[in-house]
């Protein structure tokens, strides 16, 4: 069994929007007498960082060192969302507070490990502030190991091109959770992890596991990427390479919330590459996080010492995962 790195000297800086999640708690008894929905008692408040401060958390918790840069309101949400990050003695959060914006806020109330409705409040961050966010990750950057660009589609990350440009000119690996369709804005970068549904919004939809290749494959060429990941949720992931495929199935257990589980997945792949294991190695452990992560309730992280146990209990070993090479045969049968 390969033994799984320490995470102590994995520097990895975190770009994009961060957002606050808030829970309701509680349980249903009655449909309310004004509509027909049903009414909560709410019994417990939670709050915890989410988006790109998710994904920062998630870093942390495994042991590594975060950088995380993004803009918070001047607001109580954003205050919130510092003092959660605060927490964490190897994260350093630079949030630069802009007042003419809102802190982005995920309201979900949920019953019984059910949610009933979730309610957003968000403001795209104005140019001045983001040119500061530039401004620091010029600083930061040459200082870390893996850049993780994370997208939520919230207005953080307008100068992506330039951030993927600077990177990989300085050697850095460059992991982006990708959102929306135009995917061109992605091009040069190391790898993108787009989950099953965000794939097919790019690429179209497949008949079967050949169709899904060749597009998988297309799109690598076409944004000059070294990697692709697909997570592909009850399916598995499959990394896809220059003329190698690799799949990795998911590991059964009971699904209570697979919200932030992509962050999961991107934060573990991050530590792993910067504490230096390969690509494959990495996959396999980001997907053992997911399926630690999932099965518990709301954004939330996973530790080293969990991966150890979730490794010790199912007698996890290295053998090789599920290849087919060379995938340039089944994108060109005629060659």
């Amino acid at each position: 069994m390969n033994p799984l790195p320490k995470f102590e000297q994995a520097r990895v800086l975190v770009v994009g929007d961060v957002m606050l999640d808030r829970y309701w708690f509680g349980d249903v008894h009655r449909i309310s007498p004004e509509a027909p929905v049903p009414v909560l008692k709410v019994s417990r408040v939670d709050e915890r960082p989410g988006g790109a401060a998710n994904v920062a958390r998630n870093i942390a918790a495994l042991g590594g060192q975060a950088t995380l840069l993004s803009v918070v309101g001047k607001d109580e949400a954003g205050l919130c969302l510092e003092n959660l990050l605060g927490e964490y003695d190897n994260l350093n959060a630079l949030l630069h507070r802009d007042s003419s914006v809102s802190t982005i806020i995920k309201l979900r109330a949920i019953a019984r490990h059910q949610q009933l409705l979730r309610i957003d409040f968000e403001t795209p961050p104005s140019h001045e502030v983001l040119h500061t966010v530039m401004q620091d990750y010029c600083i930061h950057m040459p200082l870390v190991d893996v850049v993780i660009l994370s997208d939520y589609g919230k207005g953080g990350l307008v100068h992506i091109e330039q951030m993927i440009q600077m990177a990989r000119k300085a050697g850095k690996l460059v992991l982006i959770d990708p959102k929306g369709n135009d995917y061109a804005r992605y091009a040069g970068a190391t790898l993108l992890t787009p989950n099953r549904s965000e794939f097919r919004e790019v690429a179209g939809g497949w008949q079967n596991e050949a169709e899904l290749i060749r597009k998988a494959e297309q799109l690598r060429v076409d944004l000059q990427l070294d990697a692709l990941l697909v997570t592909r949720s009850e399916e598995g992931m499959s990394l896809f390479r220059q003329d190698c495929v690799e799949h990795e199935a998911t590991h059964t257990r009971e699904v209570f919330d697979v919200s932030g589980a992509g962050d999961t997945v991107i934060a573990t792949l991050a530590v792993m590459l910067a504490s230096g294991s390969d690509m494959t190695y990495a996959m396999r452990i980001a997907n053992r996080a997911a399926g630690i992560v999932v099965g518990k309730v709301g954004t939330a992280v996973v530790s080293r010492d969990e991966i150890v146990k979730d490794m010790q209990d199912s007698g996890f070993g290295i053998q090789d995962s599920e290849v087919q090479r060379p995938a340039s045969r089944i994108l060109h049968p005629a060659s």
